[in-house]
């Protein structure tokens, strides 16, 4: 890590600084949903990483203020047994993006590079063969005109720990904690592993595999939006200029007194 590097993680990153960064960052992405519509672009974006890494945190922010018709986050539950059944990748390809449309995994057919293989999941011969196949199907899904930005977050095994402890302690944070989540604290060296093998197999010219340190939850979401919006190349649209209509008149009644017998909600606040 260079000294500056160093120096910026030091810094602690107030929450004014943090705001108007992240709207700064927050209007881009606007411009770039723009352009994505207008170039009929396609676009898709996978979160994976360790069992509290700040996933969620990374989506919400890019997600919060653009259109969920554009920017469409995917986070599917476990496979049912007809899933099962399939070919691995298809219950995910159901999902890929039609022009004008970036699709968000929340985590992603990784599952099985991961989580799958790490708890016992599918059989090693089935882990093998998804890292032989894999960066095949990435190349055609690149070849098809899809951009294909893979992000990896990476939180140590003290911030980790300091986080699960967090959620045990926290009843609005309880139900962050799934079943996989705490047996993930006891295989910390097998999910390193599992996610070397993983970088090793797929991290291509073609797809490849950026890593963002995320200890800092705060720097991870503005330094992952903006290696969205470096990745997707995107200038302004010109805008029609837009004016609201006058109310009309015509056929005007008092129609706040025809609610009046109507159920409201009771006002506490």
């Amino acid at each position: 890590m260079s000294r500056d590097a160093a120096t910026n993680e030091s810094k602690t990153l107030k929450g004014k600084d943090y705001d108007r960064h992240l709207k700064s960052l927050q209007t881009e992405l606007c411009i770039l949903q723009d352009w994505v519509k207008h170039k009929g672009l396609r676009a898709i974006i996978v979160f994976e990483g360790r069992d509290a890494a700040g996933k969620g945190g990374v989506i919400k922010a890019i997600t919060e203020r653009v259109s969920p018709r554009v920017f469409r986050l995917v986070a599917l539950p476990a496979p049912s047994d007809r899933e099962k059944s399939q070919m691995y990748l298809q219950r995910y390809m159901q999902h890929f993006p039609a022009a004008g449309e970036v699709v968000i995994f929340d985590r992603s057919w990784y599952n099985r590079a991961g989580v799958e293989y790490v708890m016992g999941f599918c059989s090693k011969e089935q882990h093998r063969r998804f890292l032989e196949l894999c960066p095949m199907v990435e190349k055609y899904i690149t070849d098809a005109g899809i951009i294909l930005i893979k992000i990896w977050l990476e939180v140590s095994d003290k911030e980790q720990k300091r986080r699960f402890e967090a959620r045990v302690h926290d009843p609005l944070r309880q139900w962050k904690l799934s079943p996989m989540d705490l047996p993930s604290r006891s295989k910390w060296y097998e999910y390193s592993r599992a996610r070397d093998m993983m970088l090793d197999a797929t991290d291509t010219e073609h797809a490849p595999w950026h890593i963002v340190r995320s200890d800092d939850k705060k720097r991870a979401r503005l330094n992952c939006i903006r290696h969205i919006l470096d990745t997707i190349p995107h200038k302004s649209i010109r805008r029609d200029r837009i004016t609201i209509p006058k109310r009309s008149t015509k056929h005007a009644y008092d129609d706040q007194a025809t609610l009046a017998k109507r159920r409201f909600v009771r006002e506490v606040f």
